[in-house]
C-alpha cells in the first residue's frame, strides 16, 4: 500500500558533492523518484554544499549529468544550501532565543565557541514504513552540537530547516540515517516543523556482505564507471530497483514507466542488498535486445571506431559488412564496452583486413597433409561459386558446404574455411564470416589460402 497523505507528497535527494555519485546514492535518488511519481508528488534535488573545503564543483556536475542520464528528473529550482546561511542564522537565532539551544565556550578545536541544541532527554519513537516502530532515549545524545557558530549551522540543523521549507512529506533514505532521525525530530519539534514520514532503505552490500565502499571497491562503488563500461541507463535503474526492492510478481526487466507504476515501499525488504554485476550485466543484455536495429547497429559501429586499434590501424568501415556483421558481434556482448573490447583485442580483424597466418595454421587436430587442406578448400570455392548474390546468406552456405564436410568430417572442412576466413581460433562459425564478407572476398580469401599451401 502506498502511503496516504491528503498533502502532496514531496520527496527530497540531498546529496554532498564531495566525490563522485555513488551507487547507494544513486538509488536512493531513484526510490525517492519512483515513490514521488507512483504518488503524483514532487522530487527535489538539493545539493548540501556547506563544506566549503570538500565540496566541489565537479563532483555537483558528475551528480546532476547522472541524475538526468538515469532519466531521473527533478522538480523545481536546484537547491543549494550554501545559499541560504541567512536563513539558518534566523532559525538559530530563535532557537537561543527560546530555549532550545545555547552557545558554549568550547576548550578545545578550531571553534572555541559552538551551539549546542538543549536535549530535553525524553524517548522518541518514530514510526518508519519499512521498519515499523523505532524507538530512541535522547538523553544518549546528551546536548548535541547543531552550529559551529552562528554563521555556521552543521547537517542536522540545515536540512531539518530545508525539510521543512521545501515541505518534504517523505524522507526516503539509507539505514545507516536511522541514527541521525532522533536529533533531527528534536529540533523539528523545536522549530514547530511538522514530522514528515520516514523510510529506511536496506544498504547495498558487496558479494562478501560488506559495505559498498570506494576504499574497498575503488571506483566500482561509483555510477560513472558502469556508465563508461557501456551499461544503457534504463538497465542500471532497472537493477537499481530491484536491489531491496521486490515488485511481488515474477517480472524482472522493467522501463522506468513500469517501475512508476509498480513501486510500493511496503514492498522494500529490511535486509541488505546483494550489488551483483553479473547479473546487472543480464539485466543490461535484456534491454538491449529490446532496443531498434538501427541504435544497436549505430552504437557498435560507433565502439569500434572509438577503439584505439581502429584508429592506430587507420581502418575504415565498409558499412554493409558491418551491417551484416552486427548481429555475430551483438551475441557476443552484454555492454557496449565489449565491443572496443574485441576490436582492440583483434577479435574483429577480419572485418577490416585479410587475415595473415602460417599454412599450418589450416590444419585440424591430427591432419598432417597440407594437400587434403588444399582440395577441401578447393571444393570449398567451387561450391559457393555455384551460389548466386541474391541466396549469399549464412543458411545457403551452410547447404552448400554442408554435404560435403560431412562426408569428409566437419572439422577437417570447416576448420580450414573458418581459419582462412578469419585468421582466429575464435571466431563466428564458416557460413556466417562468408555471409559477413561478402560472396568476393570470401572467395578471394579461399583463393588466398591455397597459394599458402601450395
Amino acid at each position: 500500500m502506498q502511503e496516504k497523505s491528503s498533502k502532496k507528497i514531496v520527496t527530497r535527494f540531498p546529496p554532498s558533492p564531495t566525490g563522485l555519485l555513488h551507487l547507494g546514492n544513486t538509488r536512493t535518488a531513484l526510490f525517492n523518484y519512483l515513490f514521488a511519481k507512483r504518488n503524483g508528488g514532487d522530487f527535489i534535488v538539493r545539493v548540501e554544499d556547506t563544506d566549503k573545503t570538500r565540496s566541489k564543483k565537479e563532483y555537483e556536475e558528475n551528480m546532476l549529468e547522472s541524475l538526468e542520464w538515469l532519466g531521473i528528473k527533478r522538480d523545481g529550482e536546484l537547491w543549494h544550501q550554501s545559499e541560504r546561511t541567512e536563513i539558518y542564522q534566523k532559525y538559530l537565532k530563535k532557537l537561543i532565543a527560546d530555549g532550545y539551544a545555547y552557545v558554549s565556550q568550547e576548550a578545545e578545536g578550531e571553534n572555541k565557541e559552538v551551539v549546542r541544541f538543549k536535549n530535553p532527554n525524553s524517548q522518541i519513537t518514530f514510526n518508519d514504513l519499512i521498519r515499523g516502530d523505532v524507538t530512541f532515549d535522547t538523553s544518549e545524545l546528551k546536548d548535541f552540537v547543531i552550529a559551529r557558530n552562528i554563521n555556521k549551522p552543521l547537517y542536522h540543523l540545515a536540512v531539518v530547516i530545508d525539510d521543512h521549507e521545501i515541505g518534504v512529506t517523505h524522507i526516503i533514505r539509507g539505514e545507516d540515517h536511522v541514527s541521525n532521525t532522533p536529533r533531527q525530530i528534536l529540533i523539528q519539534d523545536a522549530i514547530g516543523a511538522k514530522r514528515p514520514i520516514y523510510a529506511h532503505l536496506p544498504l547495498i552490500l558487496a558479494k562478501d556482505r560488506s559495505k559498498l565502499s570506494k576504499r574497498k571497491h575503488g571506483e566500482a562503488v561509483s555510477l560513472r564507471y558502469y556508465k563508461e563500461k557501456g551499461y544503457l541507463p534504463e538497465a542500471v535503474v532497472n537493477y537499481l530497483a530491484l536491489l531491496g526492492w521486490n515488485p511481488g510478481t515474477d517480472q524482472e526487466i522493467f522501463s522506468t514507466d513500469e517501475l512508476i507504476e509498480s513501486f510500493d515501499l511496503s514492498k522494500v525488504q529490511k535486509s541488505g542488498a546483494i550489488f551483483d554485476e553479473e547479473k546487472l550485466k543480464w539485466v543490461n543484455k535484456e534491454h538491449m535486445k529490446r532496443l531498434p536495429e538501427e541504435v544497436v547497429l549505430r552504437e557498435i559501429g560507433a565502439q569500434i571506431r572509438a577503439s584505439s586499434r581502429f584508429k592506430e590501424k587507420g581502418w575504415e568501415i565498409d558499412e554493409s559488412v558491418l551491417k551484416r556483421s552486427y548481429k555475430s558481434i551483438f551475441e557476443r556482448i552484454t555492454v557496449w564496452q565489449d565491443v572496443a573490447q574485441m576490436t582492440e583485442n583483434g577479435d574483429l580483424d577480419y572485418l577490416f583486413e585479410k587475415p595473415q597466418y602460417e599454412a599450418t595454421k589450416l590444419l585440424w587436430k591430427n591432419e598432417k597433409d597440407l594437400g587434403t587442406i588444399s582440395r577441401h578448400i578447393g571444393e570449398a570455392i567451387s561450391l559457393f561459386k555455384e551460389i548466386s548474390d541474391d541466396n549469399w546468406n549464412a543458411e545457403d552456405i551452410k547447404n552448400a558446404i554442408w554435404d560435403y564436410a560431412e562426408k569428409e568430417g566437419r572439422g577437417n572442412v570447416l576448420w580450414p574455411v573458418r581459419y582462412a576466413l578469419s585468421g582466429k581460433e575464435k571466431s563466428p562459425d564458416p557460413f556466417t564470416l562468408s555471409y559477413i564478407l561478402g560472396r568476393e572476398e570470401t572467395i578471394l580469401r579461399l583463393n588466398e589460402a591455397l597459394k599458402k599451401l601450395l
